[in-house]
């Protein structure tokens, strides 16, 4: 059975940059040996990841982020089962969130920055949805 998990934390390191490449080098390892596929996205200090694949894979990986040292304030938005993935072609797409167009930004948030803390799980995904739409989403590995 297939399932969609996308969660919400925040960077506890204060080079992002380096956290950002030690977790997307650490789920394509990890991610194409366990049928998991997903983006991340990130900016101002926030993740926003979407993962998908057979329920115990998923529910492991999260259960993996909560613990992570390299996470704070893990927050799970939508959790679903599937009948197909959304991001198969990817075992960890990307996008950085503080170049997203803002016009895109306000059809899903109050204000021109995305707060995924502030927008339900179904607002959050729909935004991933766009972006998969407008090509945004990069480092299709």
């Amino acid at each position: 059975m297939l399932v969609r998990l996308l969660y919400v934390s925040r960077s506890v390191s204060k080079d992002s940059a380096e956290a950002i490449e030690s977790i997307l080098h650490a789920s394509r390892n990890h991610n194409l040996h366990h049928g998991i596929t997903g983006i991340l996205c990130y900016g101002g200090g926030v993740f926003l990841q979407a993962i998908e694949g057979g329920r115990e894979a998923v529910n492991k990986l999260y259960n993996h982020i909560i613990e992570d040292p390299r996470h704070a304030d893990v927050v799970l938005l939508h959790y679903e089962e599937i009948t197909e993935r959304r991001f198969g072609g990817w075992t960890m797409g990307q996008v950085n969130l503080s170049k997203l167009n803002t016009s895109i930004v306000l059809k899903y948030s109050e204000k021109p920055e995305f707060d995924p803390y502030s927008v339900s799980g179904k607002v959050s995904l729909a935004l991933l949805e766009e972006l998969m739409a407008t090509a945004s989403i990069i480092g299709r590995a």
